[in-house]
C-alpha cells in the first residue's frame, strides 16, 4: 500500500553493492527503515543526494506488513538545506544532532508533536543567520520533553543538588555519585528555560559548554537503556574555539 508522509533523516548505511538503508523519524510511522537504490537512473524517482543527516523530505512510501525494510516510490525535499550543507558549523551540529536522535528515536508509532519540534528545529538551523552556539544546547534540553524525561524544575531552590537519577533538585548531597554541584546546579536549572529565542543571551567559554553537553548526554545515558557513545561529539565540541 503506498503512503504519503513527511521524514527526517536520521542515518544510512551501505545494504550492499546496490542498496543503501536510510533510517527516517516519519510524520505518519515513527521511526522506520527504507532500502533505496544506489542507482541514479532516469527512472529512478529517489536521489541518494536526498537523504543527507536532518534532511526533511516528502515521500511517497510503500509499507507491506510482513516486512521491516519498506521502499520509497518517490522523494523530494520540503526545503533546501544548503547552510546545512556549505556551513561547516551547522553541517556538524546537523551530524551530532541526527546521531543522537538515531539513538533515541526507537519507536514505530507516530508522535505528531515530537516530529513538529523536529521539523520546525531543522527549520531553524537552516534559516537562522544569528549565532548557533547554543542550538545544540536548546535542542538536547527540549528533545527531554518529548522522551518523557525532562527534570522537574520546579523543585528547584537556590544551593540544591540535582540529582540525576532521580531528576529532581534536593537539600542534601544524593546517596549516589549522579548529581551536580549546587554551581551546577544553578547553571543547569538556568539552562532548562533556555529556548530557541533567547539562546544567544547565554554566553560560555568552550570549556563550560563542552562540560554542559557531558552533562547533557551523561542524563540522556542513565534514563535511556542502552544510550551508546555518541561519536560525533569530540568534533562537536571543537567547534567553538
Amino acid at each position: 500500500m503506498l503512503h504519503k508522509t513527511r521524514g527526517i533523516v536520521l542515518h544510512s548505511m551501505p545494504y550492499s553493492d546496490k542498496y543503501t538503508i536510510i533510517y527516517i523519524y516519519t510524520e505518519q510511522f515513527g521511526r522506520v527503515s527504507y532500502m533505496i537504490s544506489r542507482s541514479r537512473g532516469k527512472r529512478s524517482g529517489v536521489s541518494s543526494s536526498l537523504f543527507m543527516p536532518l534532511s526533511v523530505i516528502e515521500m511517497e512510501v510503500e509499507h507491506k506488513n510482513n516486512r521491516e525494510i519498506h521502499r520509497i516510490r518517490e522523494a523530494r525535499a520540503c526545503f533546501p538545506i544548503m547552510e546545512l550543507s556549505c556551513n561547516p558549523v551547522k553541517n556538524v551540529i546537523a551530524l551530532f544532532l541526527a546521531e543522537v536522535l538515531f539513538r533515541v528515536l526507537k519507536e514505530t508509532q507516530a508522535d505528531e508533536a515530537l516530529f513538529a519540534f523536529l521539523y520546525e528545529s531543522v527549520f531553524l538551523l537552516e534559516s537562522t543567520d544569528k549565532s548557533v552556539a547554543n542550538f545544540h544546547l536548546v535542542f538536547l534540553l527540549h528533545l527531554l520533553h518529548y522522551l518523557g524525561i525532562f527534570p522537574n524544575l520546579d523543585s528547584y531552590r537556590f544551593a540544591s543538588y540535582f540529582d540525576m537519577l532521580n531528576a529532581v533538585f534536593v537539600d542534601a548531597v544524593p546517596m549516589h555519585k549522579y548529581f551536580l554541584t549546587p554551581e551546577e546546579s544553578q547553571v543547569f536549572a538556568n539552562l532548562l528555560r533556555i529556548s530557541f529565542d533567547n539562546m544567544h543571551v547565554y554566553a560560555f567559554s568552550r570549556a563550560d559548554r563542552v562540560g554542559i553537553v557531558n552533562r547533557i548526554i551523561e542524563y540522556y545515558r542513565l534514563h535511556l537503556p542502552e544510550f551508546p557513545e555518541i561519536k560525533s561529539i569530540a568534533v562537536m565540541q571543537s567547534l567553538f574555539d
